[in-house]
């Protein structure tokens, strides 16, 4: 019988570079997060129980496997966001706040993806860049999101965008002092302040 080119035990050759590479991008986020140990390409493959032939295989360099982890918590707050508040049906503070639940939740769930994506990415200059990029983006969705459920006659989308920045930049400072512990509150109290400012900030 003859065995498919490619496929080794069932499973073809794209599909374990797939998995290589999500092994990959899980080492990445825990020794990133991880202030203890340095971020390495080696530390990486170490904690994937990969050599460094199986990284090149995915990514460039450790700036681009960092970047991948980045981009990765990026959509995922995205989506998780979106979801939750239409889940929760059209009324405006319900939305906001669901939304807002769900992200902190996440930071709950999983604390690394809070730290790499907020704190420890100001730290790498080609990272910080990308971490600009990302919340940026988020500051442009929570406007349009703004705009389509809190929307006031009269008011430009330049204002819009200038309160989802203020917003996401606002955010953004918040976690980072309840992640690194200056600021001792509960995830309750979090998303009450941030509903709080979300919805003063379009109306």
């Amino acid at each position: 019988m003859a065995v498919q080119s490619g496929v080794y035990r069932g499973v073809s050759a794209a599909d374990r570079a797939a998995e290589r590479r999500a092994r990959l991008l899980e080492a990445a986020l825990t020794v990133w997060a991880d202030p203890e140990t340095r971020t390495t390409m080696t530390a990486v493959c170490a904690e994937a129980g990969l050599t460094e032939r199986y990284f090149y295989e995915s990514f460039t360099g450790l700036d681009a496997a960092l970047e991948a982890v980045l981009d990765e918590i990026a959509a995922e707050i995205e989506e998780i966001s979106r979801r939750a508040a239409d889940d929760a049906g059209a009324e405006p503070e319900a939305r906001v706040r669901a939304s807002i639940r769900s992200f902190v939740q996440l930071l709950l769930d999983d604390p690394r993806k809070g730290r790499v994506a907020i704190v420890e990415s100001v730290a790498i200059p080609k990272l910080r860049q990308r971490r600009t990029q990302l919340l940026r983006h988020l500051a442009h969705q929570s406007a349009l999101e703004a705009r389509e459920f809190l929307g006031t006659p009269g008011r430009s989308v330049t204002a819009d965008e200038t309160a989802g920045l203020l917003f996401i930049g606002g955010m953004a400072e918040l976690v980072t002092a309840w992640l690194d512990g200056s600021l001792q509150v509960t995830a309750d109290d979090i998303v009450d302040a941030a509903s709080r400012a979300l919805l003063g900030l379009y109306r």
